[in-house]
């Protein structure tokens, strides 16, 4: 049976843990709203909004149990569930640290309440959470039956995964990442080979990306492109060959051969299979070739791990920041860019790597400008419309690998100390941006919109609901 886990921001979960464990070793009670995640992989639910109950108000002495949630209390909440299509999670504390388990008591409320929130909520899945400081155990009721909950991750700058109890020994790690372990350790190594990280765009960013996921050991890397590898790329597309991009045909001065050439061209995600295959024969690889604005190619993304953005159409980008917020996926945005001006004189040669972390709150891309709305329609246009309204052609952007390599560096470094949970609390949120010319790394400040359709936790946003909103795709 494929697991049941949930995946919770941060800036929630401090906020739920605050309220369970005060310091006064008593127990506290909430219900937590969640999308759900349905993937061959596994089932996720998206935490989307915390419901803290009242001490003496909404969480009382119970009549079975030592304390309860109050029937008005669960009714708002279920309705609101229901309304939103959403789950029904109630959530207390046990006392304890690194293990946790349900009472009898506990499990026979289960019983007495859960079929009908079931009915309330127009079919769930509905359940219980129980934490300890360190741990959680769950209980989810489906139209199917009950299953535990596996695992909670917390998505923050550092990743924190809960279990009900701690984790058995692990195997034996392949020499290949011993230098690594050293640092990650032995369990962080072998979170590495169970992570599944996706990545859009192959290109000089992406290539780079790619090849370093696979050399550090990660276990699943599932790659988007839609295009196949041109001349011009192989300077930046690392691990690309002569033969991958058909040179002798492609720039032949017969029409037939380069047609031809062009025809037997290498797609760039087979080329960057091959790379991560020759950098790690373990590696499970998902060679997509295709585009990130089709919905179905934006699910296979949907219950990655992380995600990396190395493309740069304005399409791209609004589909990503979707990703992160409506699927709580932590992911990174890298670029880089050459200012030139029509005269010819460069300016402004810099390289981007942008952390985007799913709360509410967090400064998305949307929020901070990062999508443009003229871009966005001009990308959605077909090539025969440009033609026909006179739009000219986009001109190819300056670009060297070195800028790529400075950005993919600090994007990867982000997911690395980030996946192992080994940021310091002085590290923070944000944006980074190098200027190669002035050899100065400088810091965005962030901006946040309420309102925002991927961030903001109004009714209508998408956040936190993953398969029951829709992606903006095509």
């Amino acid at each position: 049976m494929k697991p049941f886990r949930f995946r919770i921001s941060s800036v929630d979960f401090d906020k739920l843990h605050r309220h369970l464990f005060p310091g006064d070793g008593d127990e506290h009670g909430a219900v937590l709203l969640a999308g759900i995640s349905e993937s061959s992989r596994e089932t996720r639910f998206l935490v989307r909004q915390v419901l803290l109950a009242k001490d003496g108000v909404d969480y009382v002495p119970g009549s079975r149990g030592y304390r309860m949630l109050t029937a008005d209390f669960v009714a708002k909440a279920s309705h609101m569930a229901a309304k939103e299509r959403l789950c029904y999670f109630a959530v207390h504390c046990h006392g304890g640290r690194d293990s946790v388990s349900f009472s009898d008591t506990d499990l026979a409320s289960h019983q007495r309440g859960y079929p009908a929130l079931l009915d309330i909520t127009c079919g769930g899945p509905v359940g219980a959470l129980v934490f300890a400081e360190n741990a959680v155990a769950g209980e989810i009721w489906t139209r199917s039956g009950t299953r535990p909950l596996d695992n909670m991750t917390v998505v923050g700058l550092n990743l924190l995964e809960l279990f009900p109890a701690p984790l058995r020994q692990v195997a034996a790690l392949d020499v290949m990442f011993h230098r690594q372990s050293l640092i990650f350790g032995e369990v962080g190594q072998q979170r590495l080979a169970k992570a599944k990280v996706g990545i859009i765009g192959l290109g000089g960013v992406g290539s780079l990306v790619n090849e370093v996921l696979a050399r550090v050991g990660v276990g699943e890397i599932v790659a988007v492109d839609p295009e196949k590898l041109e001349s011009s790329n192989r300077s930046r597309v690392v691990g690309s060959r002569r033969w991958d991009s058909q040179d002798w045909l492609v720039n032949s001065k017969w029409p037939a051969l380069k047609q031809i050439g062009e025809w037997l061209a290498k797609p760039k995600v087979e080329v960057a299979r091959r790379v991560a295959r020759e950098a790690n024969h373990a590696v499970r690889y998902q060679a997509i070739r295709g585009d990130i604005v089709d919905r179905e190619t934006a699910l296979k993304m949907a219950d990655v791990d992380y995600l990396f953005l190395c493309a740069d159409t304005m399409q791209s980008r609004l589909v990503f920041n979707a990703l992160v917020h409506q699927y709580l996926i932590p992911g990174v945005q890298i670029g880089s860019k050459v200012m030139v001006d029509d005269g010819g004189t460069v300016g402004d040669v810099f390289s981007v790597s942008r952390l985007i972390l799913p709360f509410s709150g967090g400064g998305c891309l949307l929020c901070n400008q990062l999508i443009d709305a003229g871009k966005l329609q001009d990308e959605a246009i077909s090539e025969d419309e440009r033609k026909r309204q006179a739009y000219v052609k986009d001109v190819k952007a300056p670009s060297v690998i070195t800028l790529n390599a400075v950005g993919a560096a600090q994007g990867v470094n982000d997911f690395l100390v980030g996946f192992q949970g080994m940021f310091q609390t002085s590290a923070q949120p944000g944006y980074r941006q190098h200027f190669a010319r002035e050899r100065h790394w400088a810091k965005v400040g962030l901006t946040h919109h309420a309102n925002c359709m991927h961030c903001g936790i109004h009714a209508s946003s998408a956040f936190g609901k993953g398969d029951r909103a829709s992606l903006p795709c095509r």
